[in-house]
């Protein structure tokens, strides 16, 4: 009998010790074959130039011994690979579990193809290993707003004043462009101090970032929840009251707190955005709206600090569905279709990356199947 055919899909830049890894377990089930994501296609996605390029990265995977055969993947975009896989039609496509998503899932599914998540197990004695870890000289946060998202904007705060709370997270994955982690502020930052946030006070370098990211002129000024949320480590409460700056800020950085809220923060990638999408349209700004967004805000903050995870659930979607009913594009049917699906299992739920492309974050207190977990930073 034929040995089924193992599909896999990545950029497999620095080829590493954790993809050897990775091709040695896939090739376990079958004959692997690997596609390789194109340069313009891992540009557009982590908006950055790989830092070998894709014939090289060919010729480095093909010369394993666990691979059968690769090649660069035809499309773009985060299925780059769905052309392949309907022409080559693999018995199974094999996945990381950071590489997981639903999309994925659903079109495997469709084609009756098996979809197997990799138990993510290291050679012998070797650690686990990461592009990312490997790219540490960078080790400028992303950030997560988890409730108020939107009252950084003046149109929003100046109809009712509020709160945006988000946590500081490590970059321990390289999170899409247009995730909604504040990806085009570190980008920025990136710009000027090229390796990590200096020391000083945060928020004077937050404001520096800030007028580096909108410079006089600029149409759509960026919310500065983006530069306070990525250099101000810890829980940060933002309150803002007819200003694009926040009137008072709080901060928490008590390591058992911080460590209560990682352990129930579960992130699921999202179905990527449709290049038609417009966030911005049919929007429904309200005082209303507002208020009910700032009430949801204080009543996460609250919650969060008295570590009730009930109402911490509660809360945040208080904040979301606030933010859907003036911002109805944020969210797309497959995106509400992927948060039915966890609705019974999770105590609450948000999306970052408005429209798509970003991650479904939910919050529960028991492990969530397929989904990876963030570090805040202290």
């Amino acid at each position: 009998m034929n040995p089924k055919k193992v599909f896999v899909s990545g950029c497999y830049d620095m080829l590493h010790s954790g993809h050897v890894a990775f091709f040695e377990e896939a090739a376990r089930h079958g004959d692997l074959y690997v596609g390789i994501g194109s340069d313009k296609t891992i540009y557009d996605l982590k908006a950055r130039k790989t830092i070998n390029p894709e014939n090289e990265r060919l010729y480095m995977v093909r010369a394993l011994k666990a691979v059968k055969d690769a090649w660069v993947n035809k499309g773009s975009g985060i299925l780059d690979f769905e052309e392949d896989i309907k022409e080559f039609k693999p018995d199974i496509f094999f996945v990381n579990s950071d590489g997981h998503s639903a999309i994925k899932e659903e079109l495997c599914k469709r084609l009756g193809i098996e979809y197997v998540i990799s138990e993510r197990i290291p050679h012998a004695n070797l650690p686990v290993r990461s592009t990312t870890a490997l790219r540490a000289e960078c080790r400028i946060p992303y950030r997560i707003d988890l409730a108020g998202g939107w009252l950084d904007q003046l149109y929003v705060n100046e109809l009712y004043p509020g709160a945006v709370l988000t946590i500081s997270i490590e970059p321990d994955y390289e999170f899409n462009d247009r995730s909604g982690m504040s990806t085009s502020s570190r980008k920025k930052a990136v710009e000027l101090w090229q390796t990590d946030i200096p020391d000083g006070d945060k928020e004077k370098i937050a404001k520096t970032l800030f007028c580096f990211e909108n410079p006089p002129g600029t149409k759509y000024v960026s919310g500065s929840q983006d530069a306070l949320g990525i250099t101000m480590p810890g829980l940060n409460r933002f309150f803002y009251n007819n200003n694009y700056w926040p009137e008072q800020i709080e901060s928490v950085l008590d390591a058992e707190l911080l460590t209560w809220i990682e352990s129930r923060l579960w992130l699921i990638p999202l179905y990527p955005r449709h290049k038609e999408y417009d966030v911005l349209s049919g929007t429904n700004i309200t005082k209303e709206g507002a208020m009910s967004l700032a009430q949801a805000a204080d009543k996460c903050w609250e919650a969060i600090n008295s570590k009730d995870s009930k109402k911490v659930g509660e809360a945040l979607v208080e904040s979301f569905n606030a933010q859907i009913n003036m911002f109805p594009h944020m969210v797309s049917e497959d995106i509400i279709q992927q948060i039915d699906s966890y609705k019974e299992e999770v105590l609450g739920w948000k999306i970052s990356g408005a429209g798509g492309g970003g991650y479904l974050i939910l919050f529960s207190e028991e492990p969530v199947k397929n989904a990876i977990q963030i570090r805040i930073r202290r």
